[in-house]
């Protein structure tokens, strides 16, 4: 488990990514009154005038204008007493202080969502800072930034800025925090290796409250490793991972998927993966890898069960599925046609007969391919040198 009681002590929770995905459930659920009551209450109690005229003006929400006008207020009086703040600081207080000021107006700006103006004065405040460990602090308010908005851009450039400082001198939880800055990156651009990797070698010192609950690390960790890891790395990282184990304990649906695919229930493990589509529509990272993840899942099930057999009927492989004979059918056509898996169908004998790739054989094929290629090069650039 993560280290208790870091939560409180952790880097704040500036800007709330949650809201980021109650916005993103604006957009796509149905009934959408309760959460946008819950979004219009964060965004009242932050006066977050920029973020909610950008959220009415995505959803297409009529503006309330005396809610905006008073919004508007409280950010005007706010700014003014920090910009006093900053002017102070300038005139009669040293540099330290002037710091200070700079980022707590960058904090503030961020906070209500006006993410350019964020992004320059944490810019500027990140030129005034001289410690180490409080400029990488600064470059993660800048990864959060472009997480919440999916600013790709953003979060990229200064991971990569991260990075480097942290060899420079970083500590040890800002290094493992930046793994998982990291991981979560790598995930929302489907990454799943990357993510999987970052994931699981900070599941134990885990303390990145600002992104999300330690049962919401452990579900993205699990949902990365299905899918990019194989069937020894799922049983040393999720099957015998005590951290993980211990998390899953409240998440049974999880642990049906896990389990179900690793001891080879295949019918359960199809039963989960609707469970799995309806919670990546829902999550603001996953939502449009929904499809790639579902196809993924489905071939490394196909291919786990034909690894065992020669060949097998298509009626026993889709009793073992749980679906009909010609689901089975025209899913592994596709993935036959496409080379995902290594097989053929025998229609008129209903089997399916595995066909397994020679390593060495391909090996073999590829060097000569690449041989010729090779010699065409130096008979073109030989014509060349004689002329």
């Amino acid at each position: 488990m993560p280290l208790e009681g870091l939560e409180e002590e952790g880097l704040p929770k500036n800007p709330d990514l949650s809201l980021a995905q109650l916005k993103f459930l604006l957009t796509i659920e149905e009934n959408k009154e309760a959460t946008w009551c819950q979004l219009l209450a964060a965004i009242k109690e932050n006066a977050m005038t920029p973020f909610y005229r950008a959220t009415c003006a995505e959803l297409k929400i009529t503006e309330d204008a005396e809610l905006l006008a008073e919004l508007s207020e409280k950010n005007r009086v706010e700014l003014s007493r920090l910009d006093h703040n900053i002017e102070d600081a300038q005139e009669n207080l040293g540099e330290t202080e002037l710091k200070d000021a700079l980022l707590e107006r960058a904090e503030y700006l961020s906070k209500i969502g006006d993410k350019e103006e964020a992004i320059k004065a944490l810019r500027k405040t990140f030129e005034k800072t001289i410690a180490l460990g409080h400029r990488i602090d600064i470059l993660f308010h800048l990864i959060r930034i472009g997480l919440f908005y999916k600013d790709h851009d953003l979060v990229k450039a200064n991971i990569e800025k991260a990075k480097h400082l942290i060899e420079e001198g970083g500590d040890w939880d800002r290094r493992n925090r930046l793994k998982v800055y990291e991981g979560l990156y790598a995930m929302s651009i489907r990454d799943f290796k990357t993510a999987s990797k970052n994931f699981f070698e900070t599941a134990a010192t885990f303390t990145s409250y600002e992104l999300m609950s330690f049962e919401t690390f452990v579900k993205y960790a699990v949902l990365s490793c299905l899918v990019a890891m194989d069937r020894n790395q799922l049983k040393t990282n999720v099957i015998e991972g005590s951290e993980v184990q211990e998390a899953l304990h409240t998440q049974s649906e999880l642990s049906t998927l896990v389990h179900s695919l690793y001891i080879c229930r295949y019918d359960q493990f199809f039963v989960s993966l609707i469970w799995t589509e309806e919670q990546l529509k829902k999550d603001y990272y996953l939502a449009a890898h929904t499809q790639y993840y579902l196809r993924e899942m489905r071939i490394i099930a196909y291919t786990q069960q034909l690894e065992s057999y020669q060949s097998l009927s298509l009626q026993h492989m889709a009793q073992a599925f749980g679906v009909s004979e010609g689901f089975i059918d025209r899913e592994l056509s596709r993935f036959i046609a496409v080379g995902r898996l290594n097989c053929r169908i025998d229609k008129v004998g209903g089997v399916v007969e595995t066909n397994r790739p020679d390593s060495k054989n391909f090996l073999y094929q590829s060097t000569i391919k690449q041989g010729d290629l090779l010699l065409n090069r130096i008979q073109k650039l030989s014509r060349v040198i004689n002329m």
